[in-house]
């Protein structure tokens, strides 16, 4: 089996962060309380706020996340021979948008995947990169994670007068953002930056309700004028579900992640937990009684850009953690967990690595 280290990441933000105070004028205001938990002060759309216009698709955010983490790697393009990417915002149902990408990187020929999730959809998709480059079927993989959010939250308080916006729709536009992250795999007999252990992916949401979904589009509730009416073309969280479940599924995701890395805790220097607010986390551990000597360990290293970026969905990991490779939080030969925990289904998925790209 090949070793498979990680050789670069990049980032792409589409247009000008969009702060509080611009939300404020078209949606409202949020109490302070809530407005502590949303724990988002700015987030990038690339959907015009004011007048809804889409100002890039998914897949030329993508491509331009791609390029950046090609070039990065001291790559071409024609050296990727497998690319697998996560969305749950596609350009279209039909094609998949990873060959979208694929077009705009001008390949005529690759190996192409797309997961579709959120969160956690970024870990999937590096682990199957993983699996295909250990096994020596493909030797370079090109992993993305890109959200287009913002046209569905327009579409939430577009054509509304400020006092028929409802909380929880609210909470929704100021929580979510778009972005695009994409990192560059590579087979290798040595190690540089290598991952440690196997990953973990699991749903551990059997028996409960989705904690969030998109209800129109999907064949269950066709696209119609009927639809669309009903205001289905909407993003729905529970958040009061995500409140009562997180805990749970943290501690159960950072448990196996961290046993199927084969490490201790204190040999992880860098936790990323992508729009995890580490203060609400203590909180929730310790409510449900899963506040483990491990996690009072780690948790002076975890790290979150969930500030700076808003939710992001399929980007939220590499987004965090490329900020805090930037701003010098990881630095070269850490130890780095990554952990993310996703509410439509109430998943969780976790890697450990070696740092050594850039």
């Amino acid at each position: 089996m090949n070793v498979v280290n990680i050789l670069s990441i990049a980032t792409y933000l589409p247009g000008e962060p969009i702060s509080n105070q611009v939300l404020e004028q078209k949606i409202g205001t949020l109490d302070e309380e809530l407005m502590d938990q949303v724990g988002v002060n700015e987030r990038y759309w690339t959907t015009d706020p004011d007048t809804g216009k889409i100002r890039e698709s998914n897949s030329e955010m993508s491509a331009k996340s791609a390029k950046a983490a090609i070039e990065k790697a001291g790559l071409n393009a024609e050296d990727i021979d497998l690319i697998v990417m996560s969305t749950c915002s596609p350009d279209y149902p039909l094609p998949a948008t990873v060959t979208q990408v694929q077009d705009l990187l001008g390949l005529r020929r690759v190996a192409t995947l797309e997961v579709r999730s959120g969160c956690c959809g970024a870990i999937q998709a590096l682990d199957i990169a993983k699996l295909y480059l250990s096994s020596g079927q493909y030797r370079t993989a090109l992993v993305i994670g890109t959200e287009v959010i913002s046209p569905v939250l327009y579409q939430m308080y577009g054509n509304k007068e400020q006092d028929l916006i409802r909380l929880r729709d609210k909470l929704c536009i100021y929580s979510f953002g778009d972005g695009s992250a994409a990192m560059v795999l590579q087979a290798s007999e040595t190690t540089k930056g290598h991952f440690i252990g196997s990953s973990t992916l699991a749903c551990v949401g059997g028996g409960k309700k989705p904690g969030m979904m998109v209800p129109l589009g999907g064949t269950a509730i066709p696209l119609t004028h009927e639809a669309l009416d009903k205001g289905l073309f909407s993003l729905k969280v529970d958040f009061s579900g995500s409140a009562k479940y997180t805990a749970e599924i943290l501690n159960e995701g950072f448990t196996d992640t961290l046993q199927k890395s084969g490490l201790t805790a204190q040999e992880i220097q860098s936790c990323i937990i992508p729009e995890g607010n580490t203060d609400y986390l203590r909180d929730d551990l310790e409510r449900s009684g899963c506040l483990t000597e491990e996690w009072l360990e780690i948790e002076k290293r975890v790290y979150d850009n969930l500030n700076y970026v808003g939710n992001t969905g399929s980007p939220a990991v590499m987004l965090a953690f490329e900020h805090a490779v930037r701003e010098g939080k990881v630095k070269q030969g850490d130890n780095v967990m990554f952990l993310a925990i996703e509410t439509s289904k109430w998943l969780f998925a976790g890697t450990v690595f070696q740092w050594k790209g850039v």
